[in-house]
């Protein structure tokens, strides 16, 4: 049996990190399994091109059960399956979250996991173009942008936004999150940065790293205890056993880290007795919990002239609309130069049309991930139960409001022709709703199935270590308690950082907020 310090599981966003971090260690041995191959499709450096990456080979394409808050429908859940993971794939927006949603995750339970205690991890994650900045790194491995040369039509969105009484800010990560802006984007030299591209690439060559990839973790190796000691992983048809001295570390993410839990027998166990899996540990809380941002596809606008294509990918601004003074901002807006829409609705042709998306940030829906049967092969039951609750539908309804005003605002007029989607009909109550079920779709940010926390509702605790078993952790997305505002891949970056320094029994960087705040 081959035998590493560490083995973490999926070379994703948290994966890489973690690997690049604990390997610095010339001592600690590691192996990478990633159950996808090297990112070697030549869109995935487009950075045009991330729509068209769902659906294809570095797509785990999973879908969910028929959602009763969206009109009976079923999603599309792309997630990577490629080293990179989702950072592969993704939009490649960078945005750390509000200060008081990681404050949140500490009053709840996470000791050592509020902003402060993340802030300097994401410093050490990031260089920022325009350092020396008292909220910015600047020797990171994940090189920050934005937009030279904005699109037109994000120029006139921004001034619209700021027309209603948005006062505009300087970028999502500085001293306000709200109001509107440019993007900050992992974009260098023209082309994506993954997390895999920023951490792992250059890594490779440490003798103290092996990667394993299109290796499929099949089984959790444990023994009495409980204790985990490797794991079994499946590649072309034969089966290795792998022996981890120190730790096994999950980061395949909010799906892929449950469902391996799952398989080995570790979770809710009512549910695993009834489709025949060996109860090991029942922890009730794997699989629970799951949630995710929403977005409608969407506020669309016929232009009254040819629209440019993006410089960049696709959506250039995002606005992030505070309800209260102080908390974190609720309402999600985001401005996409083409015409975005669900399937059903028939989209305008490609250069006739821009959108204004419409979306809230912290959905109280919850929902559940689990297994359809035994069979590994069989497409697990993800169920993220939108628009269950009445806040998160008030709160959409909203948001749409944000995005009609600001799309008939004067700033627009060169651009407008026309409202086409919800079109200028849909204005009771109850077709607006039904035009946001059928409108709705994910903007990619699951989270929670492995809920760091105290109490029997929890996977982890605030050391990462899997309740009632010895040398297992989770370092992903699927810790999160509650969903950050805007995208997540800068917390997970960040939550991985610090994981490392945890993982090596290193004392964490000290706690710090910028400076003046």
């Amino acid at each position: 049996m081959d035998s590493f310090d560490f083995i973490v599981v999926g070379a994703g966003s948290a994966g890489s990190v973690l690997a690049s971090r604990l390997t610095e260690d010339a001592d600690i041995t590691v192996a990478l399994v990633e159950a996808g191959g090297p990112a070697s499709d030549p869109a995935i450096a487009d950075p045009l091109a991330w729509p068209r990456l769902q659906g294809t080979a570095i797509d785990w394409q999973y879908s969910t059960v028929p959602q009763a808050g969206t009109a009976g429908r079923v999603h599309a859940w792309p997630r990577g399956r490629v080293i990179g993971g989702s950072s592969a794939m993704n939009a490649m927006a960078h945005v750390r979250g509000a200060p008081a949603d990681f404050d949140a995750w500490a009053r709840d339970g996470c000791a050592g996991w509020g902003f402060a205690d993340l802030f300097p991890y994401f410093l050490r994650s990031e260089t920022w173009p325009l350092a020396p900045s008292p909220y910015h790194g600047r020797s990171g491995p994940v090189r920050l942008m934005t937009p030279s040369d904005p699109h037109p039509v994000a120029r006139c969105f921004m001034a619209a936004a700021a027309e209603l009484g948005l006062e505009p800010t300087g970028e999502h990560n500085g001293p306000r999150m709200a109001g509107p802006t440019l993007n900050t984007l992992a974009i260098v030299e023209g082309r994506r940065q993954s997390v895999a591209d920023a951490y792992l690439t250059p890594a490779l060559g440490r003798p103290n790293l092996t990667v394993l990839d299109r290796a499929v973790v099949v089984e959790l190796l444990t023994v009495p205890g409980p204790r985990c000691t490797g794991v079994a992983t499946k590649r072309g048809g034969k089966v290795r056993a792998i022996r981890a001295e120190r730790a096994v570390i999950l980061a395949a993410g909010t799906i892929g880290t449950p469902l391996i839990l799952l398989r080995s027998g570790i979770g809710p166990a009512a549910d695993l007795r009834k489709i025949g899996i060996t109860v090991r540990l029942d922890l009730p809380g794997v699989g629970a919990n799951l949630h995710d941002h929403l977005l409608s596809g969407g506020n669309v606008y016929r232009a009254r002239r040819p629209v440019p294509v993006s410089k960049y990918q696709h959506s250039e601004s995002l606005l992030y609309i505070e309800r209260s003074a102080g908390a974190a901002p609720e309402l999600t807006l985001a401005c996409v130069a083409a015409p975005v829409v669900t399937e059903a609705f028939a989209a305008p042709p490609f250069g006739s049309a821009y959108t204004i998306m419409a979306g809230f940030g912290h959905p109280r829906s919850r929902g559940t991930l689990r297994l359809a049967s035994a069979d590994a092969r069989a497409a697990p039951l993800i169920d993220p139960n939108y628009l269950a609750e009445s806040h998160d539908r008030e709160m959409f309804l909203e948001a749409l409001d944000w995005a009609q005003a600001i799309g008939a605002a004067r700033a627009l007029d060169d651009w407008r022709e026309g409202e086409l989607l919800p079109g200028p009909g849909c204005t009771a109550a109850a077709d607006r709703l039904a035009f946001l079920e059928r409108a709705a779709y994910t903007h990619h940010h699951p989270v929670g199935t492995c809920r760091m926390g105290a109490g029997e509702a929890a996977v982890v605790g605030p050391d990462l270590a899997l309740r009632g078993f010895e040398g297992l952790y989770v370092a992903d997305a699927s810790v999160v308690p509650r969903i950050t505002t805007g995208p997540v891949n800068a917390a997970i970056v960040a939550i991985a950082e610090r994981a490392s320094d945890l993982f090596r029994g290193r004392k964490p960087l000290a706690p710090c907020h910028p400076a003046g705040n």
